[in-house]
């Protein structure tokens, strides 16, 4: 699979909560996300030469003085000194925070950072997240995951004390400590980026948080509106469209409720293997409606599906519907459940999920998608079946914070960027709204996830390179004021 897409569809798994509330799809990711392989998204050009790879020995728990703490693992990143002024002029440092995906990820889909940093002088940093890519504690990945002992280690805090670690370590090295650093990071990444700058203000001068979820934990957003922004974009684009899809989940239970039934959808769909259940194929398709919407630009792919069912010339909407699978997939042998191996990011992330990552998306009554309300003690037994533990749904909220957000930060936060396009269903539990004076909220009406971290292409609409601009100009002003700032410190 190509690399972006592949970090597109490890966005994709935040929707392992919201799928079905059973236990394997509650804290699953919905396989039907595969079928992001078949499209022309934006990739980073080839890798560039000068990037230059570490190795980090890190520690394994910072927050413990128990022998097994101390415990180390090495922890990759990368680094590109092609821009960087030095050191010695206190030139900036842009540092992208790895999520739930190996690093080479980041590196072909992530151009802002190779985009901008010229203009700025600054070095180019990427970390790896622990427990993905080759950043494994444990000696090898089935160590890592062997058990919640082992995985036990795999949170927030400890990743946002690994890049701590690291960045004061590289300012060290290149005798740079007077050097700003701005953090960036894209949806668990822009979480982080958002929480490390909370949570490390000596080290970062800045955090560029994009399509961060920051508000969706605790009930503080609706559990339903992510799936109502999905909807709203169908019906937006064509009623017809709208009005087939939620009519279709009727008629699929109706043949499947038949003694022939699975084997007809299974015919109707060309299943790669014979379908089990209706919910196996409707998981799919709402996998698939769910990826148009969130990642719908730059391939309008919202507009793809509904333009073959609409033009579909027939009464069978199952019929329609598949034409929307072959639109959305292109054309394949087989569609719906193809063989797919469970990646690491999908193995690290459930667990993520079932342990502090605890984001309660529904489905409510009023979409297209048949209604599947969040249940938190479902979700919890299903955890526990799982791992042997309890997720700490009111952990997120309790470290972080969350609820009272605005009127918290706007007394002690300073220098975020939430940056969201309004047709990605996370930035439902987005900052939408400017806090302060540094904490400023970054909003495009068409905008989709991630998309202006997305490396610059002539073809960009002239909306998405305003946000762009906008960007730029707080973090050019947050460095302006720093170096003021500096100055007169070391004058005394």
């Amino acid at each position: 699979m190509d690399s972006s897409v592949e970090w597109l569809l490890f966005l994709v798994v935040f929707l392992s909560i919201s799928i079905s509330s059973s236990s394997a799809d509650r804290i699953g990711i919905p396989r039907g996300a595969a079928v992001l392989k078949k499209h022309h998204l934006p990739s980073k050009r080839a890798f560039s030469g000068d990037l230059h790879t570490y190795f980090y020995t890190q520690t394994l728990d910072h927050f413990n003085y128990k022998p097994e703490s101390y415990a180390t693992f090495q922890q990759r990143y990368v680094i590109n000194y092609k821009y960087w002024g030095g050191g010695a002029v206190t030139a900036p440092i842009f540092v992208c925070l790895g999520a739930e995906q190996a690093l080479e990820t980041d590196l072909q889909t992530i151009g802002f950072l190779d985009d901008n940093a010229a203009r700025f002088n600054a070095l180019i940093v990427y970390i790896e997240h622990r427990y993905y890519g080759e950043s494994v504690p444990f000696g090898s990945r089935e160590e890592a995951f062997r058990n919640a002992y082992r995985m036990g280690y795999l949170n927030s805090a400890q990743a946002l004390a690994d890049y701590a670690e690291i960045m004061a370590d590289i300012k060290n090295n290149l005798q740079a400590s007077h050097s700003p650093v701005i953090v960036i990071g894209a949806s668990y990444g822009g979480m982080l980026a958002s929480w490390f700058r909370l949570k490390y203000p000596h080290l970062a001068l800045g955090a560029l948080a994009s399509s961060a979820p920051v508000l969706y934990f605790d009930n503080i957003t609706p559990s339903d509106a992510f799936y109502s922004i999905i909807t709203k974009s169908f019906r937006e684009t064509s009623e017809s469209c709208y009005q087939t899809i939620r009519r279709s989940w009727s008629v699929i239970d109706s043949y499947a409720s038949q003694p022939w039934g699975l084997s007809v959808l299974s015919s109707k769909f060309r299943t790669c293997y014979p379908l089990n259940s209706a919910s196996e194929l409707k998981k799919e398709l709402e996998s698939i409606y769910v990826v148009a919407s969130q990642f719908n630009q730059p391939a309008y792919l919202v507009n793809r599906v509904c333009a073959a069912i609409d033009e579909t010339q027939t009464d069978d909407i199952l019929f329609k519907i598949f034409a929307a699978v072959v639109a959305f997939n292109g054309n394949n042998r087989c569609y719906i459940n193809p063989p797919t191996p469970e990646s690491q990011t999908v193995t690290g992330w459930k667990w993520q999920t079932c342990s502090e990552m605890v984001i309660p998306i529904g489905v409510g009554e009023n979409t297209m998608f048949q209604p599947n309300p969040f249940d938190l003690n479902t979700f919890i037994n299903d955890c526990i079946r799982t791992y042997g533990v309890a997720p700490r749904p009111h952990w997120i909220t309790s470290y972080y914070g969350g609820n009272d957000f605005n009127f918290i930060l706007q007394k002690f936060g300073s220098n975020i960027i939430f940056s969201n396009g309004l047709r990605d269903p996370f930035s439902a539990g987005g900052v939408l709204e400017h806090i302060s004076k540094s904490i400023r909220a970054v909003t495009t009406t068409y905008g989709s996830h991630c998309l202006d971290l997305f490396p610059k292409s002539d073809n960009d609409p002239e909306w998405l390179t305003k946000q762009r601009n906008i960007e730029l100009r707080i973090i050019k002003g947050w460095l302006v004021t720093y170096y003021a700032d500096l100055k007169a410190f070391q004058k005394g």
